[in-house]
């Protein structure tokens, strides 16, 4: 029975179990196999920006000096992103699931201390959108890491998937807008 006084609970309070009750099965889900989790802290790894320093460095090569408009294109937004990152950051205080759902573990270290918005997948929304404005043959592989790097950090207990929609949301409205620059 629900002691709760509201009949209803609030939208955000809907919105709270949800992200923990798919946070929860998806953490636990891949707890039970110690080679998904292996996968996953090494897509993390990559999404931490070596990935994305791989690629300008690649592009570079490759195109010569072809490649420096989009590569610095994709390090200016990169670097908005990470001020915007660091201001909600800091005042949201949101705690990691791990820390706050009781049975999620984690599984691979953070590298701050609060959980919203996920940095990972903001930053490799914003790079893997303009990397494909300016190469769009990198999609096929640009894409479905993004979505590994999105997916691991809730499999990891290092965030909801609230956190991983808001930080793509904020990495897409980024490169759309270094677009309009």
């Amino acid at each position: 029975m629900d002691t709760n006084l509201n009949p209803l609970p609030y939208p955000l309070e809907r919105i709270a179990r949800w992200d923990g009750a798919v946070a929860l099965r998806l953490n636990r889900g891949a707890g039970r196999r110690r080679w998904l989790c292996a996968a996953f802290r090494v897509v993390s790894r990559l999404g931490d920006g070596l990935a994305w320093y791989a690629l300008m460095l690649a592009l570079l090569l490759r195109f010569g000096v072809d490649a420096v408009p989009p590569v610095l294109h994709m390090i200016g937004a990169g670097l908005a992103c990470t001020l915007l990152y660091k201001v909600i950051k800091s005042g949201t205080v949101r705690p990691r699931p791990y820390q706050a759902q009781p049975g999620i573990m984690l599984f691979a270290a953070p590298i701050d201390r609060f959980s919203f918005p996920s940095g990972h997948t903001l930053h490799s929304v914003a790079f893997t959108l303009v990397a494909v404005a300016y190469y769009p043959g990198l999609a096929w592989i640009a894409v479905p890491f993004t979505l590994l790097v999105a997916a691991s950090r809730v499999i990891l207990g290092l965030h909801y998937p609230s956190d991983v929609l808001a930080g793509a949301l904020i990495g897409a409205v980024v490169a759309a807008l270094s677009f309009a620059i």
